[in-house]
């Protein structure tokens, strides 16, 4: 399984699909940490089994064991903390702004890596999962790092097209098995 299965997936009829997910990868100026961290934490995120089983053994591959633990845990932790921080600011009522999350997140403060390299799978994880105020607060950290914009649009578009791969090989199953 790899990459190159994944993209011989997809389907005709999303050949953009196909073509960004080569580029996003396979030309990504991202340090080969930084890349494979944040294709390991999106192929969780987009919850597809396809996508996950494909480049789940490439990002092993290319990945520290501590590493791969961190983009594990930074998928896991911001699966939580993007329903708690987006249902929180989706909420009419400022109240719940104020009290106290209460949740465990340690693995925030001490992910085993680099910070900036956490913090840019926790952005791309968010960004699958659509967590405005998590998304604003991780880029505020990442920029106060010195990362630029270009490599923070380069983690959210990988997101993007891990995302868009996994929903359409999905669909393409379920239609698959109805016929």
């Amino acid at each position: 399984m790899s990459l190159d299965d994944l993209k011989s997936a997809v389907p005709d009829y999303a050949k953009d699909l196909k073509l960004n997910l080569g580029s996003v990868i396979g030309n990504s100026d991202l340090p080969q940490q930084q890349l494979w961290g944040t294709v390991l934490a999106c192929a969780i995120a987009s919850r597809s089994p396809r996508v996950l089983a494909e480049l789940e053994p490439e990002a092993r591959e290319n990945l520290k064991p501590e590493a791969y633990n961190a983009a594990k845990s930074a998928a896991a932790v911001m699966a939580m903390n993007n329903v708690f921080y987006r249902t929180r600011h989706l909420l009419s009522d400022p109240e719940y702004g104020t009290l106290r999350a209460g949740l465990r997140m340690n693995v925030i403060g001490n992910p085993g890596v680099e910070k900036v390299d956490f913090e840019l799978w926790s952005l791309a994880v968010s960004a699958i999962n659509g967590c405005g105020q998590c998304l604003d607060s991780h880029e505020q950290v990442l920029r106060k790092a010195g990362v630029e914009r270009d490599t923070i649009q380069e983690a959210f578009k990988i997101a993007a097209v891990i995302q868009a791969v996994g929903t359409t090989l999905d669909a393409e199953a379920v239609l698959a098995a109805a016929e």
